[in-house]
């Protein structure tokens, strides 16, 4: 087997995103047009939707909240961790290592109850500590950020993608007291930027996924030139033949 433990742990997030996080964006998106259709009656046939629709998108959206800002704190996890074993943080400052697990427990915590509680003042809290929590934990050392292509950085639309559903969790009753249907249009508008910037997620997670090699390659392929100024740029050093049997 070619992949060390390391590897394992990385693919992981990829994973859980493919067979769990993926589809369940296919089911809130179609139970959210079907929502939308049954209410409006914008087609013909659309009063033989049930009235569930509503309940499952509903049920489907705080499913894919949880996991989407699950797999964002999975993914952050791996390449903290490794930072902090490989500088030897534990030694040098370990207020720096409890800090960061206070605040990746904290941000657990906030999440979850921000599932429980009912009032806006407690929810708008929540919320903020949550993505708070998050954006802190996403920017810290270890964590490939791709700062010189920010704008098409798997962890930055990531995090931008994440705090829009931890928003949408935090407005959810807030969309049904609104008979201005403000919050409704703001949730709607919103998630129609999630979903591209999920779709954005698919393409930039196969391409960082293609670039990370395995950690026995790590030595191997970290030596080669990734300098887009120097003229030995994608060039690797000439390695040796391996020994003959």
């Amino acid at each position: 087997m070619y992949l060390n433990l390391p590897d394992i742990v990385l693919l992981l997030h990829p994973i859980l995103a493919i067979t769990f996080v993926f589809p369940l964006i296919g089911l809130t998106v179609v139970r959210a047009w079907e929502t939308r259709q049954r209410r409006l009656k914008a087609s013909p046939g659309s009063e033989k939707l049930p009235p569930t629709v509503g309940r499952e998108h509903l049920d489907f959206g705080k499913l894919l909240s949880a996991g989407v800002v699950g797999i964002a704190l999975l993914g952050m996890v791996r390449p903290i961790l490794e930072h902090l074993v490989n500088s030897q943080t534990w030694s040098k400052d370990p207020f720096q290592v409890i800090f960061i697990a206070a605040l990746y427990a904290a941000t657990i915590a906030c999440f979850i109850l921000l599932y429980k509680t009912q009032s806006s003042l407690w929810r708008g809290a929540f919320a903020t500590l949550t993505g708070v929590g998050v954006v802190i934990l996403g920017l810290q050392e270890g964590i490939f950020r791709r700062n010189e292509e920010w704008y098409f950085s798997h962890l930055y639309l990531g995090l931008a993608a994440t705090l829009l559903m931890i928003f949408s969790l935090a407005i959810v009753p807030d969309i049904y007291r609104d008979r201005s249907h403000t919050w409704r249009k703001a949730h709607t508008l919103l998630n129609c930027v999630a979903l591209l910037l999920f779709l954005a997620q698919g393409i930039t997670g196969a391409r960082d996924l293609l670039e990370i090699p395995l950690t026995w390659q790590k030595p191997v392929v970290y030596s080669c030139n990734f300098d887009p100024k120097s003229p030995a740029f994608k060039t690797c050093p000439q390695l040796p033949p391996p020994p003959q049997p």
